[in-house]
C-alpha cells in the first residue's frame, strides 16, 4: 500500500515576510485574504499598518529572514502586536534556483513556515539586545 507523502500544515496561519532596504513583501495564506501578498515600506507606520493587515487575515505566526538591520522594526513591532515572530537564517531556508523575486521569497517562506520547516535563529532577551545595541 503506497502511503501519501502530502505533509501536514502546522502552522495554518503563518505568513512570511521577505524583508528588503526600502520595502518588505508579506506573504499569508492564500485563502486568507483576496491579495495574498502586500508589499508595505519600512517606516513605523507602514509597520503598523502590516501589523493590523496580518490580524485581519487572523495571523498568528511570522517567518522574517534576517536580512542587515532592517529586519529590526519589522520584528519589534508585529512581537509587540502579540504574533510569534520567528527570525530565520537565509541559507536555512534557501528557495530553489531559478525566478528570484521578493513576492517567491515571501511565499516560499509562508509555505515553509506553515509546514514547520522553519528552526527560529537565536535572539537574545530584551535587555540583552538593548545592551549590545549600545555597544555596537
Amino acid at each position: 500500500m503506497k502511503k501519501s507523502s502530502r505533509m501536514s500544515v502546522i502552522h495554518p496561519h503563518a505568513a512570511g515576510v521577505d524583508i528588503g532596504a526600502e520595502f518588505h513583501v508579506v506573504a499569508v495564506p492564500p485563502d486568507a485574504d483576496a491579495a495574498p501578498v502586500r508589499t508595505f515600506q519600512r517606516f513605523t507606520g507602514d509597520l503598523h499598518r502590516m501589523s493590523d493587515w496580518l490580524k485581519t487575515c487572523h495571523i498568528t505566526t511570522i517567518a522574517m529572514e534576517s536580512t542587515g538591520v532592517y529586519w529590526l522594526p519589522a520584528f519589534e513591532i508585529p512581537e509587540a502586536a502579540g504574533f510569534n515572530v520567528i527570525l530565520v537564517n537565509a541559507r536555512d531556508a534557501k528557495n530553489v534556483p531559478g525566478r528570484k523575486t521578493d513576492v517567491n521569497d515571501a511565499q516560499w517562506l509562508q509555505k515553509l513556515h506553515s509546514f514547520g520547516l522553519l528552526r527560529a535563529s537565536f535572539r537574545p532577551e530584551h535587555d540583552i539586545s538593548v545592551l549590545r545595541s549600545y555597544l555596537r
